[in-house]
């Protein structure tokens, strides 16, 4: 990123005076060449990446059967349902014979084959994983979670999937075999970009009885990393903000995830007392992830609230109420990520994990926040149970803190990865006077008076 800024800035100096009279045009084409190599960057987790780890463990008359794992690298982002779908070319003509833990999505034509069909033919296939229930004779170790894969930072024994493929047509041996190629990795939209097939150090792998290490005949390695460009979804949250010391709530700007509009595009809301509520939920109940939000002016699926709710004298608190307004949707293993520059000092966190993204040393403005097991770790459906909240005390830096300007908000907030719109800062709820904390002692000062004038009225 560096060097990037240097040789543009260098480029444009010359440029400009040896064409002087076109210097916008150099700078726009300056400019979108720079830009490209930012494409695949997170800035919150810079080294995070899901890896795909292919391990070769026995030969068979025509191929060989290979155990393929998945690890999620990524500090806050995980992937939830429907799940992931890997898919690759294969680089001869292979087959899949049998899968274990793992579906392919389509067969394919196998009307050369007679006598035993193999499972899949398609010479690009995708693999998606199997649902929890699956008999134990089609399980292996990680697999069988619906394609939902935990984030690192949320849980590392659950940030993992795995499957078995039987290969055949494909070589039996380390010189004969060929790397796949094309990997395309979909969690379970698109975003990532997967690099190609890198032979690595064979794996090697523990007995059940803990006595003994055996070891992959063969290991490649996948790297794929996310990129929010590359994703271009549109939002799917939004961020609404209120405080102790002006009765305004600012809403999510309208239209932030959509429209409500029901001549063309009909049925794209619901109002939670229709009575077609019940019967839309029916017919989608097979595993139909396209939201139905409810009828809101933002048309967002998730609205977080930030409530600045009590200053003390060396702290301030704060509640965080995320509302799931997705009929058709359980958020399991959901995440929420802030950024504020007063979390270095962030004291006590009453109903959620925490954990703090720190990814350039000392620089502690960033926090992750999730659902504490079995108590507020799912975010149910739209309704009155779709909702987590929590409360965080801060203690005061005198060098930074103040109520002033918006100070007291965040200035990002990311829920499952995904950027939430916020309200534009000129509506930020503000101070009922410019004197700042004084006018803020002020106010609690007539209050005490007030309320004394009237107990000793009531006497």
């Amino acid at each position: 990123m560096e060097v990037c800024l240097c040789l543009c800035s260098i480029s444009r100096s010359s440029s400009i005076t040896k064409f002087g009279t076109s210097p916008i045009l150099i700078e726009l084409l300056l400019s979108l060449m720079c830009f490209t190599h930012t494409d695949a960057y997170d800035v919150l987790d810079p080294n995070g990446n899901i890896t795909v780890k292919w391990d070769v463990k026995s030969w068979t008359p025509d191929g060989y059967v290979a155990i393929i794992t998945i690890y999620n690298f990524q500090k806050y982002r995980h992937i939830q349902a429907p799940g992931w779908q890997l898919s690759w070319t294969w680089a001869k003509k292979e087959v899949i014979w049998s899968a274990v833990g793992s579906q392919a999505t389509e067969q394919g034509d196998c009307s050369r084959f007679k006598g035993n069909i193999p499972h899949c033919c398609k010479r690009d296939p995708t693999i998606v994983d199997l649902f929890p229930g699956t008999p134990y004779n089609h399980q292996i170790a990680n697999c069988c979670k619906g394609g939902v894969i935990s984030s690192w930072i949320q849980d590392p024994e659950k940030a993992v999937s795995a499957f078995q493929l039987s290969v055949g047509q494909a070589g039996t041996s380390n010189k004969s075999v060929r790397l796949p190629k094309n990997f395309t990795l979909k969690a379970p939209g698109p975003g990532y970009t997967c690099g190609p097939a890198m032979k690595g150090k064979p794996t090697k792998f523990l007995t059940p009885d803990g006595r003994r290490f055996t070891q992959a005949l063969m290991t490649w390695n996948v790297t794929c990393t996310y990129s929010q460009f590359q994703a271009q979804t549109a939002p799917s949250c939004c961020v609404s903000l209120s405080s102790f010391y002006n009765d305004t709530i600012i809403n999510c700007p309208t239209c932030t995830c959509g429209c409500q509009n029901s001549i063309t595009h009909p049925g794209t809301c619901i109002e939670p007392d229709s009575p077609y509520l019940a019967s839309a939920l029916r017919i989608s109940e097979k595993n139909d992830y396209k939201p139905l939000v409810r009828c809101t002016k933002h048309m967002c699926p998730i609205r977080v609230h930030w409530h600045v709710k009590t200053n003390y004298k060396a702290y301030w608190r704060v509640k965080i109420t995320i509302t799931n307004f997705n009929y058709r949707m359980n958020y399991s293993q959901w995440n929420l990520v802030v950024q504020h520059p007063n979390f270095e000092n962030l004291t006590q966190i009453f109903s959620f994990n925490y954990a703090p993204l720190v990814p350039y040393g000392p620089i502690n403005d960033t926090a992750m926040f999730w659902g504490i097991k079995y108590y507020n770790d799912l975010l149910m459906q739209g309704g009155p149970y779709g909702n987590v909240q929590s409360e965080i005390l801060l203690r005061k830096d005198k060098s930074k803190f103040t109520f002033e300007k918006g100070w007291a908000f965040p200035h990002k907030v990311y829920f499952n990865g995904d950027n939430c719109v916020m309200p534009p800062p000129d509506v930020y709820p503000y101070l009922p006077n410019a004197s700042g904390h004084s006018g803020l002692i002020l106010l609690h000062c007539l209050a005490t008076i007030l309320i004394s004038l009237i107990l000793l009225h009531n006497l």
